[in-house]
């Protein structure tokens, strides 16, 4: 390579989350100190996808090369300035493929799933990649990890507002979310309690219920239903009028995780399965409000955050990770470390190997921090347990 100037690769990926930005400050202003190029690669994935090696104008779409000034004021915003996307360059539906990939042989009604990693693989070759940061969840960083094995030097960041990366204690988003849901739930009060109702509050999170266990247990909410555990809506309907006789206010609340089901129930999903599998989720409070209604007879009031939950700029605790996260990236780069991810293990900073994530999932420890009889958090014990619990 001789004195090239060394090109650090970044991309978001996934949904988006408070403490996207700063980690991007961050990332490239350490960077820039270190001497390296940092090139922005927009849309996650899609970045990589839709580069066109041989259109000189396919970066105009694709990349933003990044430096102090571009990011000088990035990290009071929420969200990710470079975008993202659910794309996986090695499963894209026929649909989806760029119409410059679509060689003599392609067939345009062929059911199925392409692989272009080694399209993906030309392009970071093609752009003088020698570093790829990746951010993401668990779909997102599979695909570094299978970057890694395919020879590219990859260093992940975990983020996901739904906390379930395995491997760390901590991901970017999640005390965002929670703090959001709090305030929302405490402001929710005001209309149930006018209203003598019973409110149920959705909250995102798809295969953990960690958002709707800790949101309840810091909100002091009545009830909280997860995604690891299905529930019998009639006991749930029982609770819930014995929680609204014994308020003073005569109302009652309970949250519910968006991968929540009834017993002998589906989740509610619906759309089409994106790049990783994953239909949309999202309807289960609108299940749960109607047949509580129908069993106790008082009226509801159902509200889904939602998006609100990872909106707008991040809390203390998630610019903290976030910018340490980055600064310990870049510290793995500088030390040409590769295959590795960022994280928070019994609240100490730590890097371990990506392919930590696929080797198992994170979710509720429900025998020690949730009550299967009551639906509602049990948390009694904490001598030992990391800040969020597990």
């Amino acid at each position: 390579m001789g004195d090239r100037q060394k090109t650090v690769g970044v991309l978001t990926g996934g949904g988006d989350v408070p403490g996207l930005n700063p980690a991007l400050k961050t990332l490239v202003t350490r960077a820039a100190e270190n001497g390296y190029r940092v090139l922005g690669i927009r849309r996650g994935w899609g970045g990589l996808l839709t580069y066109n090696r041989d259109d000189p104008h396919s970066g105009e779409n694709t990349l933003m090369p990044l430096d102090r000034h571009s990011v000088r004021t990035v990290d009071r915003t929420g969200g990710t300035f470079l975008h993202t996307s659910r794309t996986n360059p090695g499963k894209v539906a026929t649909a989806d493929v760029p119409e410059f990939l679509r060689g003599p042989d392609f067939d345009p009604l062929a059911p199925g799933h392409h692989d272009f990693t080694q399209h993906v693989l030309a392009n970071l070759e093609h752009l003088g990649v020698d570093s790829l940061i990746a951010i993401g969840g668990d779909d997102t960083l599979s695909y570094a990890e299978r970057l890694f094995r395919e020879g590219v030097s990859v260093v992940a960041i975990p983020k996901t507002m739904d906390n379930d990366v395995f491997g760390t204690d901590y991901c970017i988003g999640f005390s965002t979310a929670v703090t959001r849901s709090v305030n929302f739930i405490h402001n929710l009060r005001t209309s149930a309690g006018s209203h003598e109702r019973i409110a149920v509050v959705e909250l995102f999170g798809r295969n953990s219920g960690e958002t709707s266990l800790i949101s309840a247990y810091l909100a002091g909410v009545d009830r909280a239903l997860i995604s690891e555990v299905p529930f019998d809506v009639e006991r749930l309907a029982l609770l819930l009028q014995e929680d609204k006789r014994s308020n003073r206010s005569n109302y009652a609340m309970v949250t519910v995780s968006e991968g929540a089901s009834m017993i002998g129930g589906q989740t509610v999903e619906y759309g089409q399965e994106d790049a990783y599998g994953h239909k949309k989720l999202g309807g289960i409070g609108v299940v749960v409000s109607e047949a509580v209604k129908g069993l106790t007879g008082s009226h509801i009031i159902y509200q889904q955050l939602s998006y609100l939950m990872r909106s707008g700029a991040p809390d203390s605790l998630d610019l903290m990770v976030a910018y340490n996260y980055a600064n310990m990236t870049m510290d793995l780069i500088s030390e040409g470390m590769s295959g590795r991810m960022v994280s928070l293990q019994g609240g100490t900073y730590r890097h371990i190997p990506i392919s930590t994530i696929m080797q198992g999932e994170k979710r509720v420890d429900v025998a020690e921090l949730y009550d299967l009889e009551e639906y509602r958090p049990k948390v009694r014990h904490v001598l030992g347990k990391p800040m969020f619990l597990y």
